[in-house]
């Protein structure tokens, strides 16, 4: 395992945090509700829509009882009105439970993708809607894939979608990489590449993966990414009793007419647990993950994410400092 050379990653200065952070928790849900985390977030129909995974339970009992998605809407991407009850969820004799949604805009219809744990395994899935209270069902992976998004538009005629499937008989841990493959209909997907490998990334040591689905800019997709580093000497960190690993969110640049092509990259955290509430209280502290990325035409990037696996979170910043971290 690739030894972290420092402790301390610190995020990058053209990162601002929002000062009503975190934006939504279990306490803002008129339902069972533990953990508020981990949220697609997208912009459809004249709203910000998002939809957050809940593992719903008792929080003063530190037990949790399943997952379910739930549905909120704003106007201006921070304040958020949660809908009266869970919008997704699969559960019969063989699907225990679906989480962790990404959500993107394709052709004036929103498809969301999504994990599904079965009892043979994990699977990615793709749905599209058009009101967030009926889900069509486009396709679902084998074992062992997730953290699948989509790409906002065809590429050369077709969809895109980076992934991170689990080769885990391969080289042993949890060694997981970026992966890119491309449909000609979103139900068939093939021609699969290597994008990022977690020997790519500097401060990460075990994993890396997909984050938010990309957005287009003139330079390139902008593309945010999830890196994990482990440490032995960390104590329990959260809820479980051994948690020895760090989230913290990457940035890349993809080629616009070639997006298997890594055309910029930061070598630094993008996005580093630091601030109280992703490093203490949670679920899970030090993680940070990534699930939507909104360019305002201002040129302002809103980026959501699951702080400790336990809220959701806004950090903001200016599409052309992002461009310029992955070109210097």
């Amino acid at each position: 395992m690739r030894e972290i050379v420092s402790e301390k990653l610190y995020s990058s200065s053209v990162i601002k945090r929002h000062p009503s952070n975190p934006i939504l928790s279990a306490k803002d849900i008129p339902y069972n509700a533990a953990l508020i985390f981990n949220a697609g977030v997208t912009k459809f129909n004249g709203k910000y829509v998002m939809v957050f995974r809940n593992d719903y339970g008792s929080l003063e009992n530190q037990k949790l009882e399943g997952t379910n998605m739930g549905l909120a809407y704003s106007d201006d991407g921070i304040q958020w009105e949660v809908s009266s009850k869970p919008c997704f969820a699969m559960e019969d004799s063989e699907i225990e439970r679906v989480y962790d949604p990404r959500l993107m805009v394709i052709d004036g219809r929103c498809y969301m993708c999504f994990a599904q744990d079965t009892k043979h395994g994990l699977r990615g899935g793709i749905a599209v809607t058009d009101d967030f209270e009926n889900f069509e069902i486009l396709s679902l992976t084998v074992p062992d894939n997730r953290n699948m998004v989509l790409f906002p538009e065809k590429i050369n005629n077709m969809y895109v979608r980076l992934e991170r499937p689990f080769p885990v008989y391969s080289r042993g841990l949890d060694r997981f990489d970026i992966w890119i493959s491309d449909s000609p209909d979103l139900k068939y997907w093939g021609n699969s590449h290597l994008l990022m490998g977690v020997e790519d990334v500097p401060y990460a040591n075990d994993k890396i993966g997909p984050g938010a689905p990309p957005i287009k800019t003139e330079k390139g997709w902008l593309t945010l990414t999830h890196a994990v580093d482990i440490d032995m000497n960390r104590g329990k960190n959260g809820w479980e009793a051994f948690w020895k690993k760090r989230y913290c969110a990457g940035l890349v640049l993809l080629d616009l007419e070639n997006p298997q092509k890594v055309i910029g990259k930061y070598d630094e955290p993008l996005l580093a647990p630091e601030a109280e509430y992703e490093i203490s209280g949670g679920f899970r502290n030090n993680v940070i993950f990534p699930g939507g990325m909104i360019l305002e035409d201002s040129g302002e990037v809103k980026i959501y994410y699951g702080a400790a696996d336990t809220v959701e979170c806004l950090a903001t910043a200016d599409v052309n400092d992002l461009l310029k971290l992955c070109l210097k």
